[in-house]
């Protein structure tokens, strides 16, 4: 088996290009370094608790820009973060999760390591605008003085400006790459997770997202429980009333005994549509006969929302993973239609390097987010239990992209959807 792999030799401009937008980022961690300071010093005097919550979100970011930066550069892509979860609840709860994970502290030590990183990726910069501006100068106003410095009074004097500032330029180009080596190799020993921290991490995501599938399936009882009481053995048992009061008056009174039955015959008939609706909620009937394929394009057809289906699956997801990606998929096109003010929808759906990958886009007015307890929440603590992610952009006036991806084999498909729909 051949495997292609990406360049990750950029050419001389790149680099110096990488390198501005790593000297900003570094930049900005130093002036990140003394509130954080100042953060452990309030902390001493246990009224630094909040701040705690903030400084470590804004390090995170900032380390997070700071390996998304260095995976571009990488060969072997971004650099993995291992943060453990930080459990809900009260403020001295969520600091001292900051606090104890190390991953916070390895942050930190790349932050103390800011001024050396300057000093590393700003001398081809440097180079490079020192170079430049002594040609620009040279050229544009060759008899004034270089810095307030240099007046140069003969030819050789003035082009001489010329001479330096190409070898500045030349070196610049020549020390950049070396450089940006140095800089990932150090940089990456300082943000990337050792293997402990990385399984600790690993452990402590699955126990959350494990008990946020226990609370999810917990509230789905609840909802189906609650479902059957209100609805079908509601009139169950008014059904049997009926049939038993007909059953005592049909010798005397057959007429009203007969009504009393038509009106049993219909309570049995929306019995029977309510125990239809609420399996359907919890596996249609549809999506077992013709798997995610049939199923999103059924959908589409009875939505009010006019939707466009692409389906690309050479098989089927397990039962389990296609019921979470048919019901986020529903999830999503409910709040599109009821919050988005939509016209319409299109849905993405094909597999690739071991993911199941749905694309749900809108042309509606976006700013959707994932506020705690919304629907996009749910959906979200859905996808944990697969290891699944959603990724949403939603800018003001739209549109409104949301991928899902959830770890997943295909096998054969069992059946096949005679047509396509949009």
């Amino acid at each position: 088996m051949t495997t292609t792999h990406r360049s990750h030799r950029p050419g001389p401009l790149t680099t110096l290009a990488y390198l501005f937008l790593l000297l900003s980022q570094n930049t900005a961690a130093l002036l990140l370094t003394p509130i954080i300071l100042a953060t452990a010093v309030l902390t001493l005097l246990w009224i630094g608790l909040p701040f705690v919550i903030l400084t470590a979100t804004l390090l995170r970011a900032l380390a997070d820009a700071q390996r998304r930066t260095l995976g571009h550069l990488l060969p072997h892509g971004p650099v993995p973060s291992a943060y453990r979860p930080i459990p809900p609840g009260s403020i001295n709860r969520r600091a001292t999760a900051h606090l104890t994970d190390p991953a916070t502290w390895k942050d930190i030590l790349w932050l103390t390591a800011g001024v050396a990183n300057l000093l590393l990726i700003a001398i081809p910069p440097a180079l490079l605008l020192h170079g430049t501006y002594q040609i620009a100068h040279t050229i544009t106003n060759p008899h004034k003085p270089l810095y307030g410095l240099y007046t140069p009074h003969t030819t050789t004097e003035t082009l001489l400006p010329l001479l330096t500032g190409a070898l500045l330029t030349a070196l610049a180009l020549y020390t950049a790459p070396k450089a940006l080596h140095l800089y990932l190799t150090f940089n990456q020993l300082l943000l990337a997770p050792n293997e402990k921290a990385r399984l600790t991490a690993r452990v402590a995501h699955l126990a959350t997202s494990r008990a946020n599938t226990i609370d999810t399936q917990a509230a789905e009882i609840r909802r189906i429980e609650r479902d059957l009481h209100d609805g079908a053995q509601a009139r169950l048992v008014a059904l049997g009333m009926n049939l038993g009061m007909a059953e005592q008056i049909i010798d005397q009174d057959p007429t009203t005994a007969r009504d009393m039955l038509t009106e049993a015959r219909e309570t049995t008939r929306q019995a029977l549509t309510e125990l239809r609706d609420l399996v359907r909620g919890i596996h249609p009937p549809v999506l077992v006969e013709r798997g995610l394929h049939g199923a999103v394009h059924a959908l589409a057809l009875t939505h009010p929302l006019t939707t466009t289906v692409d389906v690309d699956l050479p098989g089927r997801p397990a039962d389990p993973v296609e019921s979470a990606a048919y019901f986020a998929i529903v999830e999503l096109l409910t709040n599109t239609a009821k919050h988005a003010n939509a016209t319409h929808a299109w849905i993405r759906i094909n597999h690739g390097r071991h993911r199941l990958v749905i694309t749900i886009t809108d042309n509606g007015t976006g700013g959707a987010a994932a506020t705690p307890g919304s629907g996009l929440t749910g959906i979200k603590r859905r996808l944990d239990a697969f290891d699944g992610t959603m990724n949403i952009t939603s800018p003001p006036g739209g549109p409104t992209i949301v991928t899902l991806e959830i770890p997943c084999a295909l096998s054969s498909p069992k059946t096949l959807p005679s047509s396509e729909t949009d």
